[in-house]
């Protein structure tokens, strides 16, 4: 049987535990080698026989596979891994859109842009950068979409832990790894420059990275490395949503008969959709990032001494225009209908009103990854490493807001009269045909005033410090360990978060247009044709508005009259016409914006976590039967300020809350050489994930409207799960594989979401009622209590004002907490195979495809966040001699996409439609009210490539070729929302000397 040079340096089972390092190397030298590599091959492998040996070329799709499949083959756990084609060329150019094509590992995308990963169905991972944490705005480590694919040469997903690994992941942990100078064969250096058309936004995004290294022999003083990366991209995206709300009414009679029409839904009530939506956003994206690494071996000792440093700096927002038809009472028409679900269809609205919206967002982020470490191996049976990591996040969020209202024009203003009109709904292919019996209903400008401008920066800060010390003996005297590995590592994380809000006279400009009076005590609203602020508005109608979804007929709330986000983007100069504005009347505003910034103490958090962590693991060889076992115990110490209260001085005195708690992790892998081809796998662990900083923070987060808010609680235990894993995989001809695995996952401690209506004083005067059904009502005025209630159609607005002007309205709170368990059971299947038995041009034919199924569920009955039962991923591939073309299809099913959705808040199995889904003691308990689902969705990718010589390559990408929209829907299987984003095409060209 012929060994390939790679596999042949991992036949012993002496040097099992150093696999991973050699084939690191070992990858890393063959991705520099030119097309004729094999002579210098020779030299990566000099003690293997050659004779029986053939060469693999990491170059190409089946070159990538091929070594995926190795680094599988030969990892004492349970590992998936994506390898790049060539230096800088990872199969995808979003590092998240290649992990796709994994086994188990579906992606939630942003704008159409992949940003994260889920892991056989759990969305709670780590991801590292050579095995060391990496930091972001959240827990999880930097998003996917922010650290350039071209600087890595493999990603690995990890679904079975060994103690030695950092904890965080419960799913699977994500580490990418980048090329270490000391790796390469040769000097390098590698050019990509290609631009990414978007086909919403018709904008041509430039993306241009390079690589250059080289090591250098210095005699008696070592061999020194350098290697450096620069990545520059600079896109524009837009994303077109849809979205209604959906609640439950008591049937009605809907052909004029007089009786009343029996709908099918649930409890006798049918589906009614309102509050018609229409969001465009375009985001702007400037992504600038950097690497160093420095390598150094002296020659008199086995050391080598690294420094790997790595930066990102993002900036970009973004524009959006959100256009609200909210109120209105059903009226049937003679083309009204139920369907299956029980949702009416064909209807009007009487007395809608819209709200048309202006948001800027603006956010710089800069992170950064650097560490400083030394391997060195004393002796030829003792290793040590030492490794200090500091990883940190700055972010600064600006965001704005500009709103309208529709007031009819009277001049002089003696009341305030709310314009309204007729809008008449009609189903059918696509989002819905929606039509104003006023056609200037957002066009208008006697019928549109400034109504309110928000304002508001947000500053998180995330850094931690890490030192970790290990050590491994490969020879303790017993015949079946063949190595001891052990260590320590040590953490320090703070983080904070600080928020300012424009507050000018102490209070916000909301609802500006009826507050704000003249000096004779009148209104003073400004009509969006005032000159001062007329050449600030335009009229929005894009062309290419929900052309993946298709729209069902004329949709009027795609054509409106709006104050322009790129103006809103510049904060300075909308506060100073705001402030011309208002100038004379009760809310004039003195000084600059920078002035009238005040900061929300109520927001503050500072969060300070330190992580004590042990470990070791035996590395066991009985012949046919591998395994690595052992165990971590960790310590974590948390402490969770907000402040209590501001002194004469201005600064602030805070209330600290602790938890400290540990975890024992033990784990098993082991594997059984059934056959030279054929791997068993079994592997147990315990894994553990601390809460995210928003969740473990009792700072209160509330909406400008004063209507909802997020409130955590240091308090709050981590995950805690339990898996269990079982697999075959059999490798066949060059490169094939067949696999299969079953996987089991006890979640012992998941957070669900309590809510709750918070009493607050501010609301009689500050609250915004014009989406009253979403408010919740108080029993007592002053006290909070656990209850979510809301206005009734019948009593509409007038009570919820009433209620208001009692003290008898609050603010619904969500809040996390520990639940109890739930469970992930599903299986994989994998397969893999190059056509080359074919005959000559077929043989250039390869196919990658793999299929999850997962099943969950929680206590309550429902399943498992981000879960789809059925998963699929298809590669279709032909490369020839310059040639390369793939194409990739990636399907998954339905699944619950979020618990306690505003927008179907009150829509559930059971048909009450009241939110309750905490209380199994109430008659109105529904655990599914407010579910929202993603429905199934395919997307279709392509890429191709041709070598022009052994030093350029012509690229090109396609990411979702035929438009596949999202589309959202309710528990009782009613679409309330619909999102599409771009089609992204790349052309560009690489070169490598």
């Amino acid at each position: 049987m012929k060994l390939n040079k790679i596999s042949a340096m991992f036949s012993s089972s002496k040097n099992k535990a150093n696999n991973i390092t050699i084939f690191g190397a070992t990858l890393t030298a063959i991705l520099t080698m030119p097309a004729a590599f094999a002579a210098d091959a020779e030299q990566v492998a000099a003690e293997v026989d050659t004779s029986e040996i053939e060469v693999i070329a990491v170059r190409g799709i089946f070159g990538s596979l091929k070594a995926a499949n190795l680094l599988k083959r030969t990892d004492a756990r349970i590992v998936d891994a994506i390898v790049a084609e060539d230096i800088g060329k990872l199969p995808d150019n979003n590092i998240a859109e290649a992990l796709q094509r994994i086994t188990g590992v579906s992606i939630e995308s942003d704008f159409g842009v992949g940003e994260s990963v889920t892991i056989r169905g759990v969305s709670e991972n780590l991801i590292l950068l050579n095995g060391r944490s990496t930091a972001g705005p959240g827990r999880g480590g930097i998003s996917l979409d922010d650290f350039p694919s071209s600087f890595l040469k493999t990603v690995e997903v990890i679904k079975s832990p060994t103690p030695e690994m950092i904890e965080g992941a419960l799913g699977g942990t994500v580490n990418m790894q980048t090329v270490r100078p000391l790796e390469l064969s040769e000097p390098l250096v590698a050019i990509t420059l290609d631009g990414e058309y978007a086909d919403k936004t018709e904008n041509v995004a430039p993306n241009f990275t390079a690589a250059i290294g080289d090591n250098w022999d210095l005699g008696e003083n070592g061999i020194f490395g350098a290697s450096a990366n620069i990545s520059y991209q600079d896109r524009e995206l837009r994303r077109d949503e849809y979205f209604n709300k959906v609640d439950l009414q008591d049937d009605i009679d809907i052909n004029g008969d007089g009786i009343v029409d029996v709908s099918g839904g649930p409890n006798g009530k049918y589906l009614r959709r309102t509050e018609s939506t229409v969001e465009q956003k375009i985001e702007e994206r400037e992504r600038t990032a950097y690497g160093l690494s420095l390598q150094w071996a002296p020659t008199n000792e086995d050391l080598n001494i690294y420094v790997d440093m790595n930066a990102t700096e993002l900036d970009g927002g973004q524009a959006a225009y959100s256009i609200l038809d909210v109120g209105g009472s059903v009226s049937p028409r003679s083309d009204s209908y139920y369907d299956s679900n029980g949702q009416l269809h064909n209807y009007d609205l009487t007395g809608v009103l819209t709200i048309p919206k202006t948001w800027s967002d603006f956010t710089t982020n800069e992170t950064t990854s650097h560490a400083i470490g030394a391997e060195w191996n004393v002796t030829d049976n003792i290793e040590l490493f030492a490794e200090y990591a500091i990883s940190k996040s700055e972010e600064r969020q600006t965001a704005s807001e500009f709103n309208l209202r529709p007031i009819e024009r009277t001049d002089p203003t003696l009341n305030l009269v709310t314009h309204t009109s007729t809008g008449s709904s009609t189903s059918g292919d696509g989002i819905p045909s929606y039509m104003f019996e006023d056609t200037g209903m957002l066009t208008n400008p006697d019928n549109l005033v400034f109504r309110e401008f928000f304002h508001k920066t947000l500053d998180t800060d995330n850094e931690e410090q890490a030192l970790r010390f290990d050590f491994k003996i490969n020879d303790i005297g017993v015949d079946f360990v063949t190595a001891v590995k052990a260590g320590v590592r040590f953490t320090d994380r703070d983080y904070s978060s600080n928020r300012f809000d424009l507050k000018p006279n102490g209070d916000t400009l909301k609802d500006a247009y009826k507050k704000a009076k003249n000096a004779d005590g009148l209104y003073s609203p400004t009509w969006i044709d005032n000159p001062i602020i007329a050449d600030s508005f335009k009229t929005i109608n894009m062309s290419n508005s929900f052309d993946q979804t298709g729209i069902a007929g004329q949709n009027d709330l795609l054509t409106y009259n709006v104050y322009d986000a790129n103006q809103l983007q510049d904060a300075e100069a909308t506060y100073a016409l705001v402030q011309q504005m208002l100038a004379g009347t009760t809310y004039a505003m003195n000084g600059s914006l920078a002035d009238n910034m005040v900061e929300d103490t109520g927001a503050y958090k500072f969060i300070n976590e330190k992580t004590s962590a042990i470990y070791a693991q035996f590395h066991l060889d009985f012949e046919d039967i591998t395994a690595v076992v052992g165990g971590r115990y960790i310590q974590t110490e948390l402490e969770s300020s907000i402040v209590d209260s501001v002194d004469a001085n201005g600064k602030k005195v805070l209330n600290t809350g602790k938890n400290d708690y540990s975890d024992f992790l033990p784990s098993l892998n082991v594997t059984y050489t059934l056959s030279e081809e054929t791997l068993v796998r079994f592997a147990a662990a315990k894994v553990m994930r601390r809460a995210d900083f928003d969740e473990l923070s009792p700072a209160l987060s509330i909406d400008n409207s004063l209507v909802t808010g997020t409130q955590g609680s240091y308090q709050l235990e981590p995950y805690r799960v339990t898996q269990y894993d079982l697999s075959v995989e059999h490798y066949f001809e060059d490169g094939g594989i067949v696999s299969a695995a079953l996987f089991y996952k006890d979640v012992q401690s998941f957070t669900q979401t309590d809510s709750s209506c918070l009493a607050d004083s501010s609301t009689v005067n500050g609250q915004n009622t014009t989406q009253w059904n979403n408010i919740c009502l108080l029993d007592t005025a002053g006290e909070s209590q656990g209850d979510i209630v809301n206005a009734t159609q019948d009593q509409g607005l007038a009570y919820v004002d009433a209620e208001k002007a009692a003290g008898r309205t609050g603010i619904a709170i969500e809040t996390d907490v520990n639940g109890g368990s739930g469970e992930v059971r599903g299986l994989e299947l994998g397969y893999q195979q190059q056509f080359d038995f074919l005959p000559g041009l077929w043989s250039g034919f390869g196919v990658n495809a793999n299929y999850t199924y997962a099943d969950s569920e929680q206590p309550d009955g429902n399943p498992l966040l981000n879960i789809s039962k059925h998963t699929a991923n298809t590669q279709l591939y032909w490369e020839g001699e310059e040639l390369q073309f793939r194409l990739a299809y990636n399907w998954r099913d339905r699944y619950l996409d979020e618990q306690s959705t505003k927008r179907v808040q009150t829509v559930g199995a059971l048909g009450y439609n009241v939110f309750n889904q905490n209380d199994p003691s109430a008659d109105s308990y529904d655990p599914t009210v407010g579910n929202s689902y993603r429905e199934a969705r395919g997307q279709f990718d392509f890429s191709a490539s041709w070598d022009i010589n052994e030093n350029f390559t012509v690229v090109a990408n396609a990411v979702n070729i035929t438009g596949e929209p999202i589309e959202y829907t309710s528990e009782l299987g009613s679409v309330w929302a619909y999102s599409e984003a771009d089609r992204r095409y790349t052309l560009g060209v690489r070169a490598k000397f």
